[in-house]
């Protein structure tokens, strides 16, 4: 918590919630009375956290789900675990959609998801973005030149986030 006010954040509410082994820790974290939403910042909070993990409690290295980049110990097993990639594109109002994708979450993902909405020409208004474990759930409400997106232009980006998030390892621009 300490490391979290030195970055000049509050906690306005945390829950805990323990089911068998699984501990699952939930923040709701504001700057000046609003939401974080600053990509920097964002990174910055994360790093905190990983961090104060790794030097507080080391045994939680190999629990991480990025262990093997961040840890001090390596997970002694990998974790055997295919996450399946959904993306979908719903009608949000007549000016914008929704886009909803769950993946394996991995250092990066946020920024590559965005590159590649981008790079299909489709306009970024908002996001939330959230991770549970291992998985990446994130909403993106998207447009295209100010109205929603129509069938053929919503079926490109679907079929370029999925291509390029089902691949292990990606080269830059390879979709």
């Amino acid at each position: 918590m300490k490391a979290l006010k030195d970055l000049g954040l509050d906690v306005t509410k945390g829950s805990v919630a323990t089911e068998s082994a699984l501990t699952q820790t939930k923040f709701h974290i504001m700057r000046s009375g609003r939401k974080v939403e600053d990509p920097d910042m964002l990174e910055k909070i994360r790093l905190t956290i990983i961090n104060n993990l790794l030097q507080y409690h080391p045994e939680s290295s190999e629990n991480l789900a990025m262990g093997e980049f961040f840890g001090i110990k390596p997970p002694e097993k990998k974790v055997d675990v295919d996450v399946v990639t959904h993306v979908i594109v719903e009608d949000d109002g007549p000016k914008r959609s929704m886009l909803y994708i769950e993946t394996a979450d991995r250092p990066g993902l946020l920024l590559e998801i965005v590159k590649i909405i981008t790079d299909v020409n489709v306009d970024v208004e908002s996001a939330e973005i959230d991770t549970e474990g291992l998985v990446a759930k994130d909403k993106f409400h998207v447009s295209y030149r100010g109205a929603k997106l129509n069938s053929s232009l919503s079926q490109v980006l679907v079929n370029c986030l999925r291509y390029y998030l089902r691949r292990p390892e990606t080269d830059e621009d390879s979709y």
